[in-house]
This record gives structure tokens, C-alpha cells and sequence, in this order.
């Protein structure tokens, strides 16, 4: 077995991190304020805290009421996890590890949410702002993870078109 790298290490460690903010967010909003899906209070401006319990994926793409869905999302989720705890052991940067860090932590967040609620918990509302999803912080961990992820590859340069064969 080899030793984990340090970029691994981070990732996981960032990982983490997201999963305990984006699980206390929650356990506040519905098992501190009582908020259950459909009360909403406001906020600041056109933000709103809205919860909604989403069965289908981020943002509440393929919305489903089928309980087997419940468990394919999560075994999708824990499938896409392993893979991503996979590369960010085998990544040679340290930027692209901690941005599969972020996106591992809101997979597991939301996993963690199919298997002990049923649904995600879902309750950043900017609806004011004509978006029209409600979302969570493992959404956007997810969201924002996967587009530094397709910046970085945009902006790095590719070894094997420098090289002559």
C-alpha cells in the first residue's frame, strides 16, 4: 500500500472540511430552526434560506419520487467519490487535488443526505436574481470545484504537444 501524498491529503482534508460545513448548515436549518421543506425566511437583498428536499440532483435535475432513486443517486455519488479519491492520490498538482477535494466533500455531503433524510436538503434561494435553483453548500463545492477543474485544464499547458516524435 502506498503512502498518501500530500496533495491527496489536502484534497481529503479539504474534502472534510466541506462535508462537516455543509452537514452543520443543514442540522441548523432543520434540526435547530425547525425549518422543514417549503418555509422560507429571508435574508439579505434577494437572498432567501427556502428549504426544499431534493430527490433528484444538484441544482434538482431528474426530480423522481421512486424510492429506488434514492439509492442508484447514492451509489452514483459513492461511485464518483472513489474515483475522485483515486485522482487526487495520483495528481501531480497540488490545485487540481483540492479542486476534487471540493467536489468529493459535496458529493459525500449530499450523500450523507440521501442515506440519513431521504432527500438533499437543498436552501440557498436567489430566485430574486432570476436563478432559478435552489441549492446547498455540496452543490456548490461541486459546481465550483468542477469549473477551476475545467479552467485549470484550459490553462495548463499540455506536455505531450511540446514534445517531437
Amino acid at each position: 500500500m502506498t503512502a498518501l501524498s500530500r496533495r491527496a491529503m489536502a484534497a481529503y482534508a479539504l474534502a472534510a472540511l466541506v462535508v462537516v460545513v455543509d452537514q452543520l448548515s443543514k442540522q441548523w436549518l432543520v434540526g435547530v430552526l425547525h425549518m422543514s421543506p417549503g418555509t422560507s425566511i429571508p435574508v439579505w437583498g434577494p437572498f432567501n434560506v427556502t428549504v426544499v428536499a431534493n430527490n433528484g440532483i444538484s441544482f434538482g435535475f431528474l426530480q423522481s419520487q421512486a424510492p429506488w432513486t434514492r439509492w442508484v443517486l447514492a451509489t452514483f455519488s459513492l461511485a464518483v467519490t472513489i474515483g475522485l479519491a483515486v485522482w487526487a492520490q495520483r495528481s501531480q498538482r497540488l490545485f487540481t487535488a483540492l479542486t476534487l477535494g471540493m467536489i468529493m466533500g459535496g458529493a459525500v455531503g449530499n450523500l450523507l443526505d440521501r442515506i440519513t433524510r431521504g432527500a438533499v436538503v437543498d436552501f440557498v434561494d436567489a430566485q430574486a436574481l432570476h436563478f432559478p435553483w435552489i441549492f446547498n453548500l455540496a452543490d456548490s463545492a461541486i459546481s465550483v470545484g468542477i469549473v477551476l477543474l475545467m479552467i485549470e485544464s484550459f490553462l495548463t499547458p499540455d506536455p505531450a504537444k511540446g514534445r517531437k516524435g
